[in-house]
């Protein structure tokens, strides 16, 4: 499994979207366990960014919801670890 780590934007987004709907916060913690599982998964829709989000790459948790993630190398490990630096409708992460 992948170590996920939220950037403190993430959390803040994450929290004021997720804050009046429980049901997409669901649906975004089934993406979040998949991203740790498996970054392949077909589900997750994920594609690389490009222009000013070039090297970042974009997942989607739900219908007008995408994760916008960077995927790094864990310096002491080598493991793999996805920083999650945004989440929220496509017209507010891009």
């Amino acid at each position: 499994m992948r170590e996920l780590v939220l950037t403190p934007k993430f959390e803040r987004a994450f929290r004021k979207l997720t804050s009046k709907n429980s049901a997409l916060q669901r649906q975004i913690e089934a993406t979040l366990l998949r991203m740790s599982e498996n970054l392949a998964d077909p589900r997750l829709k994920m594609h690389p960014l490009s222009g000013q989000l070039a090297g970042l790459h974009a997942c989607s948790a739900a219908y007008d919801c995408r994760i916008v993630f960077s995927k790094q190398k864990n310096p002491k490990t080598g493991a793999e670890v996805v920083l999650l630096i945004n989440i929220g409708t496509h017209e507010q992460v891009y």
